[in-house]
């Protein structure tokens, strides 16, 4: 089969836009930790903006991740869990953490924002006012043109979450969940870091989340570094992923021993504990 000059150009302009797609979800994901705007208005036309860039309402990031992930990280309370996957085949653990994690995220989200809605919380318009704007928005694109809106849109959208979940993955599983230090796995490639945001420096985002993204690479190198083991600080993410899940492809430790995984057990529900927060930032919608 021959591939013409638009067709190489096509494609080559959905694997950009993919990766472009990405970046959103991690600005997505700097944003609901630290808000871009001093003004609260300005923050919540942005999130609309980035939730129609992502694919997915922004105030959505924040039951999942900032309040069950980061202050309930690899326990029961945590719905993003690593220990959730258990195919012997590790391979299989990091392709299907998206669709297994991100179904059980969108029940915890609806449990969270139903909770929010009762106690009349701000963020549950927010959230509702992002997800009218962007469902009117993919409906005018998908009635305009079909074909090119799940090439253009729906299929870089869909690469974005399934990266921006799957980093969890990479980051947490065969750490030690007890550590102050040794808990996450940071990636410290400078084109990986330039392209989204220093996000790669993990465990200093975890010990500070309300911090601006721009401090992470000097406080890991000051903060964390001194501390952590060596193995927690990958130079390169596609390595990492390559030795990991393809070759050998064995679902190790930092330490290089084999993961022992915990008894599996269901979610334990944390909906009525907590309200919305935007890390050390405190109650952005207050």
């Amino acid at each position: 089969m021959f591939y013409t000059a638009p067709t190489i150009v096509v494609g080559s302009a959905i694997f950009v836009t993919m990766f472009l797609s990405f970046f959103c979800a991690v600005a997505v994901h700097n944003t609901i930790h630290c808000p871009v705007f001093h003004n609260k208005f300005h923050n919540k036309i942005f999130q609309i903006i980035l939730s129609m860039s992502y694919g997915h309402p922004v105030s959505n990031f924040v039951p999942g991740h900032n309040l069950s992930h980061h202050q309930n990280t690899q326990t029961t309370k945590d719905v993003m869990r690593t220990t959730k996957m258990r195919f012997k085949w590790h391979f299989l653990n990091g392709l299907l953490f998206f669709p297994i994690i991100g179904l059980a995220m969108l029940g915890n989200d609806k449990r969270y924002f139903e909770a929010q809605r009762d106690n009349r919380r701000p963020i549950y318009k927010q959230m509702h006012l992002e997800k009218v704007v962007l469902n009117t928005y993919l409906i005018c694109l998908a009635i305009t043109d079909l074909y090119r809106f799940l090439l253009v849109i729906m299929l870089p959208h869909t690469f974005a979450k399934f990266s921006i979940i799957t980093l969890n993955m990479l980051q947490h599983d065969g750490c030690d969940d007890n550590s102050t230090y040794n808990f996450s796995r940071n990636f410290t490639g400078p084109i990986l870091n330039f392209c989204c945001y220093n996000n790669g420096y993990h465990t200093i985002h975890h010990l500070h989340p309300g911090w601006h993204w721009s401090i992470n690479k000097d406080k890991h190198e000051s903060i964390v570094k001194p501390h952590i083991h060596p193995n927690l600080d990958q130079p390169n993410i596609f390595v990492y992923i390559w030795r990991t899940f393809i070759w050998p492809g064995r679902r190790v430790d930092y330490l290089g021993k084999p993961v022992v995984l915990p008894p599996d057990e269901p979610d334990v529900p944390w909906f009525f504990e907590s309200n919305e927060t935007y890390s050390s930032k405190g109650d952005y919608f207050d």
